[in-house]
Order: structure tokens, then C-alpha cells, then sequence
């Protein structure tokens, strides 16, 4: 049987995420106006938006989101 080859992941799930929607942001500001623009930046939000859940999903006090 095959083993998984694992990695031990230095910077959080919420660093990670908030990192790659800022590169993403930067992408699409040297980037024309158009769809891919568009679709950068809407994934730029989906990766902030993953960062904030998870942050809140792992807090000790589960409060609604703000």
C-alpha cells in the first residue's frame, strides 16, 4: 500500500489564505478591466472570506460573524 507523502505546513490556514488573496489582488491590479480581472478579484474575496470562517469556526467563543 501506497503512504501519503505529508507535509507539516509552517504558516496557518488563515495565513495561507489572506497571502494568496493579497497576490491575487495584486494580479488583477496590473491586469485591464475585464473577466479575468473580475474573476481574480472574486476569488481574492472567497479566500478572505475562507480566512474570516475559519478563524471564527476555530475561536473558543462562537459568535456570529461580523
Amino acid at each position: 500500500m501506497l503512504q501519503r507523502r505529508r507535509f507539516k505546513q509552517i504558516q496557518s490556514r488563515e495565513e495561507r489564505l489572506a497571502e494568496q488573496a493579497l497576490e491575487m489582488r495584486e494580479r488583477a491590479g496590473a491586469m485591464p478591466e475585464g473577466v479575468e480581472k473580475d474573476a481574480l478579484l472574486k476569488r481574492a474575496r472567497q479566500a478572505d472570506t475562507a480566512a474570516h470562517m475559519s478563524e471564527w469556526l476555530a475561536s473558543r467563543t462562537l459568535q456570529p460573524p461580523q
